[in-house]
């Protein structure tokens, strides 16, 4: 993943300014350690932390049209680039990089092109001919990115200011021509618009991470997926509105065939690589699905011809965790080289700071989560692999999350998934893609392509419910199409295997080791005056308090919190789906566990507390990180 940076229409072009615009892009630098680049047109700025993956020699970024008077800054991966290619004929190409098409394709199409874009992206395209620009986030928002508004600057647009009205402390703070703030108090409000209307003035900024415009916009928010934002039109649009967004229940039949193809297509595409590259195993369905096909499909591309047929592996978890086992079976029985990396409670706590900062985040659930993938990824980095293969986002698709057991009908359980992938970007999509770019590698995701998306939630969603009756475990659709008698892609058990969330498959005792951290420094005092402290997204148990805490000190800005999604969770459900089990509310948890009476290891199956058995785990375990198999070796 690369890193973008670009400040629009800051009525400003002094060196002064160049220069604070190169600090700020220097802040993104973990994500594209490769190579900088930095373009002023006026008081127009475009600046590139590079990542080479297509064309390291000359791919360097920002990239231009023929003649340079459009210029664009792109972070990600355009899977059809070459197909792209060919329906610009008349075009000439100053390098193979993938990115390369977006200038062309916005000379021949105009702002109307984005849909035409098969992979992961986000991008800013300056027209210099009218100082005309657009903004572009990829449909699923696997890329991350942030839009702010700074006070300097000659950009004066009308927007519908909805995500700008919050209410803290019983005022009603309104966000009004990015100058001043207006304070309503509630007991005097009897109604509140649903939008609000507001004349802007001032330059626009976006950034690959909140880090890179946090210190210099008086207000900046997530930019929403599938989004495109022009400043012609003055405002966003939405450039992708497949079938399953109206959350109407579908109707197609199941066909496991099609399935499987759909989804081998996804991963395939996903081979295009110039550099070293793997896949991420952790012996689940998902990731062994992903490791599997890729084995099978590797030999014959362009990336076996440039580093050999032999497939990479990388895993992480706690030591006997049942990740590590499963993995290492996968990985036996695909013949992939495969890297076994231990970490310990106390490695993953000292790493928290850390990770909250390149994560942006202090949701519970994907600080679990992030901390193994980022002290992962830096191992796999150190190998000299830089693109990974990940399983993200089935679970949103086919409803794999333990809480679907509990789904009433067909019907919730559809509108569950859609409302999952709509808010994948804040969740597991932010955690593959920060936690990996913090050490220059990039991940890739195949369950997050279009075309298998259509495919998957265009299937009749009584397929998908969850029926142990009937031998139908969660994904039970995704399993079934790749049960081949014949040319077997798992082991059965695997194939199988009760989902895992990742924070609880690299290690039990890694989440009740994090709850018994956040306990020793968070007292009960500070938890009876959280709501106050914590208006928004007031923190329920002392390991929220805990991330918290790390995360204002980073990101001290009130829109900064607003960027993290809230609400009651359970085993990782929407705060609809607490309601499918009464029981539930009293035990809300994000981990797989709280999934009473349907995890085979729920807390309601375990003896030993997490404050008694701290001491052993930091205690018995080795706290240094180990290797358990040789470096990356590199065939040419």
């Amino acid at each position: 993943m690369c890193g973008i940076l670009a400040v629009l229409g800051c009525s400003d072009d002094s060196q002064a300014k160049r220069v604070r615009v190169l600090e700020l892009s220097r802040r993104l630098k973990h994500r594209g350690p490769d190579w900088s680049g930095l373009y002023q047109h006026g008081d127009c700025y475009l600046a590139h932390q590079r990542l080479a993956i297509i064309d390291p020699a000359s791919g360097d970024q920002p990239l231009f049209n023929e003649d340079k008077s459009i210029v664009v800054t792109v972070n990600g991966e355009i899977y059809n680039h070459e197909d792209l290619r060919k329906r610009l004929p008349n075009h000439t190409f100053r390098t193979g990089s993938d990115c390369d098409v977006i200038a062309h394709l916005y000379e021949e199409y105009g702002e109307n092109f984005v849909d035409m874009l098969d992979g992961m992206f986000s991008f800013v395209l300056l027209d210099t001919r009218d100082n005309s620009f657009i903004v572009a986030r990829d449909a699923i928002g696997i890329t991350s990115l942030y839009i702010g508004w700074g006070l300097d600057g000659n950009v004066s647009k009308r927007f519908w200011f909805m995500s700008t009205g919050m209410v803290i402390d019983g005022y009603i703070y309104v966000l009004f021509c990015a100058q001043f703030r207006i304070e309503l108090n509630l007991m005097l409000v009897t109604s509140i618009l649903s939008s609000y209307y507001a004349i802007f003035s001032g330059s626009i900024w976006i950034s690959s991470e909140l880090k890179g415009l946090n210190d210099d916009c008086e207000h900046f928010e997530c930019f929403p997926p599938g989004h495109l934002y022009s400043s012609k039109l003055g405002g966003l649009k939405q450039w992708y509105n497949p079938l399953w967004f109206s959350e109407a229940i579908p109707s197609t039949p199941y066909d496991p065939l099609v399935l499987r193809r759909a989804f081998e297509n996804a991963v395939i595409k996903r081979l295009m690589t110039d550099v070293p590259f793997g896949v991420l195993l952790s012996g689940g369905l998902d990731s062994s699905l992903v490791a599997s096909i890729t084995a099978r499909h590797l030999a014959g591309t362009k990336a076996a011809k440039q580093w050999g047929t032999q497939l990479h592996s990388f895993c992480v978890g706690l030591e006997g965790s049942p990740d590590l086992k499963a993995a290492k079976e996968v990985s036996d029985y695909l013949g992939t080289v495969h890297h076994e990396f231990h970490f310990t409670v106390q490695d993953g706590i000292d790493a928290i700071e850390e990770v909250i900062y390149h994560i942006e985040t202090y949701d519970v659930t994907t600080i679990r989560a992030s901390t193994p993938m980022f002290l992962m990824a830096r191992k796999i980095k150190s190998l000299g692999v830089k693109m990974v293969i990940s399983g993200e986002g089935s679970d949103e698709i086919f409803g794999g999350y333990l809480y679907f057991h509990k789904a009433p009908n067909k019907e919730e359980f559809h509108r569950e998934t859609c409302q999952k992938i709509k808010a994948l970007h804040q969740y597991d999509c932010l955690r593959a893609n920060k936690s990996t770019s913090a050490w220059g590698l990039e991940a890739r995701v195949p369950f997050l392509d279009k075309e298998f998306i259509n495919v998957a939630m265009a299937i009749d969603p009584e397929w998908k419910m969850i029926k142990k009756g009937e031998g139908r475990i969660e994904k039970w659709v995704l399993r079934k199409a790749f049960d081949d008698e014949e040319r077997p892609y798992l082991p059965k058990h695997i194939l199988y295997r009760q989902k895992e969330q990742f924070s609880d498959g690299v290690g039990y005792s890694w989440i009740d080791g994090l709850k018994a951290h956040a306990a020793q420094h968070v007292t009960n005092k500070m938890m009876l005056n959280a709501e106050r402290i914590y208006p928004h997204n007031t923190p329920n148990t002392k390991e929220a308090y805990y991330y918290r805490m790390i995360f204002e000190r980073f990101f001290p800005q009130n829109s900064a919190r607003l960027s993290v999604p809230g609400g009651a969770s359970i085993a990782c459900s929407t705060a609809k789906a607490v309601e499918w089990d009464a029981t539930w509310s009293t035990n809300l948890d994000p981990s797989g566990r709280a999934a009473l009476g349907v995890h085979v290891s729920a807390y309601d199956n375990q003896v030993p507390s997490a404050s008694n058995s701290i001491p052993e785990i930091i205690g018995n375990v080795p706290l240094k990180m180990e290797v358990s198999t040789p470096g990356v070796a590199i065939q040419s």
